[in-house]
Formats: structure tokens, C-alpha cells, sequence
């Protein structure tokens, strides 16, 4: 919603994990605001305190707001919950390419079908988002290595 919980965190995984599962991925990735609250943000200290005992660095990474022009640029527009994949839908363009669903459709085995979002939890709230996000992102590149070739090549061609 605001770019600066769970999106970075799905960033942030995703680019620590690919080399490690998919190093012959040659994928694009960025987070992005469904709402102009937070721009140009780091990522909220407390979710980049349970990233940092991963060894996940996002500290880097600035909040920036989804545009229609990213469902061009980008083959995958993958949203935390139902409330931002509405949000998402009404900035998409009618003609628009990128195929949109929620990070947790790649973890089916995961009951929660919406990354919860932390803002106004505790510790264990960011620490559950961090452990979603971890299967979402490992089913996410899992899909990715074993989908058709027109798949790898259009994940690739999302730079």
C-alpha cells in the first residue's frame, strides 16, 4: 500500500534469493506504492530490522508509487492482498500486458491467501510478513525456472 513494509520486503527477498535459486534468471524487479503515502521513503526501520537478522539488506531501497506504465514495463505485477490488487486493477491500463495476483498464489500450501500487513503490529507481525514473503518469493522463483519458455523470456524482458 504504502511501499514501505511489504513490497520492499518481496523485493528485497526476491534479490537475495535468486542467485542463490534461479541464478540463470535474468530478471527485473522493483516494489511499488498502491498510494502516494510514503514516497521516497526507506522501508519502515522495523521491518528492516527482521530483514537484517536474514541477512537481507534493504536499506537501499525508497518507496515510489505504481504507475500505469509499469503494467507495460513488467511482465508480473504481484500485490500483497485483495485490497491492493483492486487498487492495482483501477491503475491499470484496459490493454495493459502484466498479468496481476497476490505474492501468496505461489505458496499454496499456505493457507493465508494475504500477506498481512505490519504497520501497526509488533515484532512478530513483521517477522510473519518476512516468513510470507519468503515462501511467496521462493514459489514466485520456483514458477518462474519451470514456466514455458515464453515465460522466461518475457520475465527476462521485464528490465
Amino acid at each position: 500500500m504504502g511501499n514501505i513494509c511489504r513490497s520492499p520486503t518481496a523485493e528485497a527477498v526476491f534479490r537475495h534469493l535468486v542467485p542463490q535459486l534461479a541464478p540463470e534468471l535474468d530478471v527485473a524487479v522493483d516494489s511499488a506504492a498502491t498510494h502516494a503515502y510514503h514516497l521516497g521513503a526507506a522501508p519502515d526501520a522495523r521491518m528492516q530490522r527482521v530483514a537484517e537478522q536474514h541477512g537481507i539488506d534493504m536499506s537501499q531501497l525508497r518507496a515510489r508509487r505504481l504507475l500505469a506504465a509499469d503494467f507495460e514495463h513488467f511482465d508480473w505485477i504481484i500485490v500483497m492482498d485483495e485490497n491492493n490488487r483492486h487498487d492495482a486493477r483501477a491503475l491499470s491500463p484496459p490493454a495493459a500486458r502484466a498479468r496481476l495476483c497476490r505474492l501468496l498464489d505461489f505458496a499454496p500450501e499456505q493457507e493465508l491467501r494475504d500477506v498481512p500487513d505490519p504497520y501497526y503490529g509488533g515484532p512478530a507481525q513483521f517477522a510473519l510478513v518476512l516468513s510470507l514473503v519468503d515462501l511467496g518469493v521462493r514459489g514466485l522463483i520456483e514458477a518462474l525456472r519451470t514456466a514455458e519458455p515464453t515465460l522466461a523470456t518475457a520475465a527476462s524482458r521485464a528490465q
